[in-house]
Formats: C-alpha cells, structure tokens, sequence
C-alpha cells in the first residue's frame, strides 16, 4: 500500500486542532495563538522526535512505523475508525484481530487524564507501557519509559539494572517471579501473536535470569498486590497495586492506591506538589525527541 503523505499530514494537523490541552490532561494556559494542541504536545504525549513529527505535518516524512501510529492514534484520541484511517493514509494495513495493541479507547484515556490525585498507567497484557498520568511519572521517575523501544517493562526490568533500585533488594527476586509468570499467561493467550514470541526471544537473549526463571513454567496472572517504591525525595511509599482488565484482557489499567489507615495517603499528597517542581522542564525534554520516563509498574 502506498502511503498518503499530503492526506496524513492534514488528518494529522486537522486531528491535533480538534483537541484542547486540557482534552489530554495538559494545563492551558492563557496565552495561546495555536488553535488546539501545539505540536510540542503531541511530541510530548506520543513520545517522538519533535523533528520527525513536524516532517510528517508537512507531507515529507519517511513512512511511520506500525508502533508510531499507534502512539499518535493514542495523542490525538483518534476512534477506532480514525486510527484505521490513520493507518491506511501511512500505507498500512489497519489492525486485525482480538488483541487492542496499540490502540487505547478515548474514554479509558480520559478516565486516566481525570486521575490527577493516584497515579495510574495502562499497559498492554505482555507488558507494554501505553500511557501513564503525570503521579505516575511522579511516582516512578526514571524507572520505565513511553519510548517505543523502551517500554516494555519485563524488559527493563530483566534488561536495565537501574530499574531495580526503587525497589527493596529482598523484594527483587519476588517481582522477577511476577513478571515471568504473568508475561507466560499472556503468551499462551497469544500463540497466534508473532510479536509475543519475539519479546520473549529478545529478553531471553539478554538476561539469564529470565531464562532460568522462564524456563521453570510458572503461570500467574497479576491482579492485585502491595509494593513498596523507594522515591528519591519522598522516601520509601507502600502502595496496592489494583489491575482492572480490559474485556479481552489484552490491555490494563494500574491504579496505585494507599493501603487504609496508612502514611501512604500522606506521602502521595506530598510527591503531587513535589512531582509538579521535579518534572517541571518535562515538556522541553520530550520536544528535542526524549521521553518523560515514568514507572515500573509491573513490579
């Protein structure tokens, strides 16, 4: 299929005007001559090159990856028939199948932007990280990321030795486990998905702790659990982990919450105003092609 690039570039500049900042969960502001959202906020929300983005705004970008339109179908808040037709104008088949993938549905992305007081994410089942509320990226820091090639987080978490210092060190080998054993449930719910068989291969080539603990075949699916993240200005926060499934349980919505009674309530109220200051030079970052880096939730 060929692609469309002056057809894309409207739809894509038609599709950010639609928007208001504050249909994404972005702060206004008062002084604004671009009618909808600038183009640094798409940059910012689907987690690509600023320079790259605005090639594609003007009909002389290379064909987008099928990873990168699902990133700019979840920015702009595109339909299931606009990401179709997003798909088809870049020169690709629009997906197929029972498995969401990249696309998320508009009311799950607005229940999340409203959840401005617990941090929250959406991942896909084999543990790609889709997006995230800013007390997530408060919370996490620098632990997990929206970049394409960098989300996953079974394979950061078994790739990246950083990501393991927010947490207890006697708690590692039990989130190794979590991990192993919910991507297995998800593979097997996907045999016809070449894309789980791949991730697999890519983090058995890189950790032979993965190997060692895949290779026991244990099976769990992660519902609900307490974990601790250790914040470099807050200190140690104890929080529950509840994940609601989508109906075909290929996507999921993380909610952090604290435990009753617990100092947690506190410590989340402190790490809002504290988030707010640390990642205030977020936006600046992901417009020169980086990414605001946000949690490790799966573990």
């Amino acid at each position: 299929m060929a692609m469309d690039r002056r057809e894309l570039a409207d739809f894509l500049r038609r599709s950010r005007e639609r928007l208001t900042p504050q249909d994404v969960g972005l702060a206004g502001g008062s002084r604004r001559r671009t009618p909808g959202l600038r183009r640094e906020e798409v940059v910012q929300l689907a987690g690509m090159s600023a320079d790259y983005y605005i090639r594609l705004e003007q009909a002389r970008g290379p064909q987008p990856s099928l990873q990168m339109l699902g990133s700019l179908a979840r920015a702009l808040r595109l339909s299931e028939d606009e990401r179709d037709h997003l798909h088809l104008l870049a020169g690709h088949r629009p997906p197929a199948g029972r498995h969401a993938g990249e696309y998320i549905r508009p009311a799950l992305l607005h229940l999340l932007d409203r959840l401005t007081g617990t941090p929250a994410q959406i991942l896909s089942d084999l543990g790609d990280l889709l997006a995230q509320n800013a007390m997530a990226t408060a919370l996490f820091g620098s632990v997990c990321s929206l970049r394409v090639d960098e989300r996953n987080v079974v394979w950061r978490w078994f790739a990246d030795p950083t990501v393991r210092q927010a947490y207890p060190s006697e708690e590692r080998d039990h989130w190794s486990r979590v991990h192993v054993a919910d991507l297995r449930a998800a593979v097997a719910r996907r045999a016809d998905d070449p894309s789980a068989a791949a991730l697999v291969a890519r983090i058995r080539a890189a950790s032979e702790e993965f190997a060692r603990l895949w290779d026991l075949h244990e099976v769990a699916v992660r519902r609900t659990s307490r974990m601790c993240v250790d914040h470099p200005v807050v200190g140690p926060i104890t929080l529950d982990c509840e994940t609601l499934l989508t109906p075909t349980e290929d996507q999921r919505l993380l909610l952090f919450t604290p435990p009753p009674g617990s100092a947690a309530t506190g410590h989340l109220e402190l790490l809002r105003v504290v988030g707010t200051e640390r990642f205030a030079d977020t936006t600046a970052g992901t417009a020169a092609g980086t990414t605001a880096d946000g949690p490790g939730s799966r573990g």
